[in-house]
């Protein structure tokens, strides 16, 4: 069970991304051949079939634009798995996404400036004791979860 929202990349978001990622490169999508792509346009792993697409994308950009903040550096750009095309997003689940007992992940901390205020290594499960450590610290606006192995971002979760 969660007591976080995880949020998947934001339509509008999507819809950029999907003409020309945050690399400046255009989109290139193809078919998942066997389907295990971590998808963050709906926070499922793809299925075999499946018209995907591997994009850049700076997880910070689009928040600290609404928002005014300024990552600086922070603003990094890089590969997602996403749907070639719209998808419903999200459906109601009771784990996190691409929870693998046993792996790891990165939960990292950002200030309302957009500034890393710190991270944190958690091994599977343990999301929920690391977010509500990351929120009890009132400088903490958001946290980005990101694996380890390759350090793509899977998902944010935003301060309740």
């Amino acid at each position: 069970m969660r007591n976080f929202t995880p949020r998947a990349v934001e339509p509008a978001a999507l819809a950029a991304l999907r003409t020309v990622d945050d690399a400046g490169r255009t989109c290139a999508p193809y078919v998942a051949p066997e389907g295990g792509e971590p998808l963050r346009c709906c926070l499922r792993l793809a299925r075999a079939g499946e018209r995907i697409a591997l994009v850049s994308y700076a997880p910070l950009r689009r928040w600290a634009a609404a928002t005014g903040a300024e990552p600086g550096a922070y603003d990094e750009v890089g590969p997602v798995f996403v749907h070639a095309e719209e998808c419903a997003g999200p459906e109601p689940a009771e784990a996190y996404p691409f929870e693998r007992p046993g792996a790891l992940r990165t939960v990292r901390r950002y200030g309302a400036d957009g500034r890393i205020v710190g991270g944190r290594l958690v091994e599977l499960p343990g999301l929920d004791e690391a977010f509500a450590e990351a929120f009890a610290d009132p400088e903490v606006a958001l946290v980005h979860v990101r694996a380890v192995e390759y350090g793509c971002f899977h998902f944010e979760v935003r301060r309740p």
